[in-house]
């Protein structure tokens, strides 16, 4: 189980661009940090490299000693800006799918649905859906098939205050449970945490 992450002077390129370099980070179970700065800075590039999908031009990221491809396929989960939901499906086809694929136990997805208030949604196409409830659905991904290490994306951004509100419940029992939560924000992160500026 991963309980510490560590990115030591890590930087990235997108393209002929430096998005940034030098940039270091300790990340320790129970705790959460938000990753703030201006728009194309490379927030979301930096959780995309956490979760192993873009190589870093220069420095390390680690998992404590674990091998970082056991890792990431079995300790992150990457919610990202687009909830990456299929439309054509209904709401219980793309949980079930998603639980399925990222090994949840059928009780963690009830349990999903319950915190989420999923229910009333599940017969809808995912088309159907609102923006919030979109996100709401994606959110159910993180209880369904728990993960130590979740790297989200704007996480808050369609939700109205009621929601922002319950998921920040739900940040805070994962931490409670020794999880770990690095947020790319623009909206300010709910609850405890820690704020690192990406260097420009």
């Amino acid at each position: 189980m991963i309980d510490i992450l560590t990115i030591e002077d890590l930087a990235i390129r997108r393209g002929e661009r430096l998005l940034f370099a030098g940039l270091s980070l300790a990340l320790k179970a129970g705790e959460a940090v938000a990753l703030v700065g201006r728009n194309g800075s490379g927030k979301t590039s930096l959780l995309r490299a956490v979760a192993g999908l873009v190589r870093p031009e220069s420095g390390t990221i680690g998992f404590g000693g674990i091998d970082p491809r056991d890792a990431r396929a079995d300790g992150v989960h990457l919610l990202g800006h687009q909830d990456g939901l299929k439309p054509s499906r209904t709401a219980a086809e793309e949980l079930g799918f998603w639980t399925r694929w990222m090994g949840g136990a059928p009780e963690r997805l009830d349990r999903a649905i319950e915190q989420l208030a999923l229910a009333p949604l599940l017969e809808l196409e995912v088309r159907r859906l609102s923006a919030g409830q979109r996100r709401r659905l994606a959110l159910a991904r993180l209880v369904a098939a728990p993960r130590p290490l979740w790297l989200l994306d704007e996480p808050l951004s369609p939700l109205d205050t009621e929601w922002r509100g319950r998921f920040a419940d739900l940040m805070a029992e994962h931490l409670a449970g020794g999880g770990l939560i690095l947020a790319a924000v623009h909206d300010p992160l709910p609850g405890a945490h820690r704020q690192l500026e990406i260097p420009t």
